[in-house]
């Protein structure tokens, strides 16, 4: 909250050198759980304020874009942005080598993409790339991401619900609103009925070329979906942007069945094995958390009986790599149980503060059966 006064946003890190990129906007539902432990009112009464300050930076441009749907509708939505043109300084000769030959104008372009996908979490991935296997098209700046979205559809439902608790009519039914607003333009930009998922939007007007100075210049998007499986499609559904009841969430817990990303150690970031760590066939705490919970807040019998069974098979992979290495670890590999996740840009950390709390909250949640041994099952001949 303290660096949100400061700066306007969550940096990427608190070092001087993250000051050009946000985290993803989560701080609303980190406070909401925190209240809703401790039913703290000094808490929110003091986070409204920086809540809207972070809100702001998310949905002023170049953050939010405006893009026009089939039926010729306006809407509001938002993207990743970093503020930077030039190498990162915590990663500067990988970068460098990255854009080795490129002229100055197409290597400023993607030095701005790589610095984007770093502030998505998603460094890096096929998911922001034109050509799969290929760092050069990255693309995340052109990119509405589906996670993103709905992390401030919850935002925005979150401060709604503080305004009613803090009395503050303005602050609810303004956010009561835009919640609205974005839970229509998500249904209508990123939602495939066909597919029963989500997929991101890709723009198709290059902004890159345009000087941010030109604040008063207004675009209005066309857009494609490429639809892609990533398991950031089915966020939504741990969003909350389905409401209690909706059949909708029936279709969207069957395409998660059957979308291949359910592996026998657990969740793959995507279905594409590339040499980039946020994809197959690595599986990463939050995104393996948010698929649960998604499935066991959807108060379906499949969709419960499913959360349990990968959340019992990731702490299993968990507790097992750990008795092989003798600790926790960032990342690790859905196909085979107690491995370890790899590739990208450097070695996986061992730690980790998002595995070390997730295994805490699924054993808190379903606990382990007392005659059920954690160890990985025997392959089948």
């Amino acid at each position: 909250m303290e660096l949100v006064e400061r700066y306007g946003f969550v940096p990427n890190g608190a070092r001087v050198y993250y000051e050009n990129r946000s985290q993803p906007p989560l701080l609303s539902q980190m406070i909401r759980a925190v209240y809703t432990k401790t039913r703290d009112l000094t808490l929110l009464k003091r986070s409204l304020p920086i809540l809207l300050k972070e809100y702001a930076f998310w949905t002023s441009a170049p953050h939010e874009v405006r893009v026009r749907d089939h039926k010729g509708e306006e809407h509001r939505l938002s993207r990743f942005w970093g503020h930077w043109n030039s190498p990162r300084p915590e990663s500067f000769t990988i970068d460098i080598n990255v854009t080795q030959g490129m002229n100055k104008t197409r290597a400023a372009h993607l030095y701005h993409d790589i610095a984007t996908a770093a502030e998505s979490g998603w460094d890096f991935s096929s998911r922001w790339m034109e050509d799969q296997q290929n760092m050069e098209t990255l693309r995340t700046s052109m990119i509405i991401p589906v996670d993103l979205n709905v992390f401030l559809f919850q935002m925005e439902k979150n401060i709604e619900y503080f305004g009613k608790i803090l009395v503050n009519q303005i602050v609810e039914t303004r956010f009561a609103n835009a919640a609205k607003d974005r839970y229509r333009a998500i249904q209508r930009i990123l939602w495939s009925r066909k597919n029963g998922q989500w997929f991101d939007a890709w723009l198709s007007y290059d902004e890159c070329s345009l000087s941010e100075t030109n604040k008063r210049t207004v675009v209005v998007y066309e857009w494609v979906q490429k639809r892609l499986t990533y398991a950031s499609n089915f966020v939504p559904l741990w969003a909350g942007v389905l409401p209690k009841g909706d059949v909708r969430k029936e279709r969207v817990v069957e395409a998660l069945r059957t979308s291949g990303l359910i592996q026998s150690a657990s969740v793959a970031t995507s279905l594409r094995n590339t040499g980039q760590q946020w994809d197959f066939p690595n599986a990463w705490a939050p995104l393996v958390d948010m698929v649960i919970e998604g499935l066991d807040a959807s108060g379906l019998t499949r969709g419960r009986s499913m959360a349990r069974e990968i959340s019992r098979d990731w702490l299993r992979s968990n507790f097992v790599a750990y008795q092989q290495v003798g600790k926790m670890i960032e990342k690790y590999d859905a196909t085979s149980c107690g491995k370890i996740g790899g590739v990208g840009e450097y070695n996986p950390q061992t730690g980790f503060g998002w595995s070390n709390g997730v295994v805490l909250s699924l054993l808190q949640k379903y606990g382990w059966p007392a005659d059920e041994p954690m160890f990985c099952p025997e392959p089948l001949s």
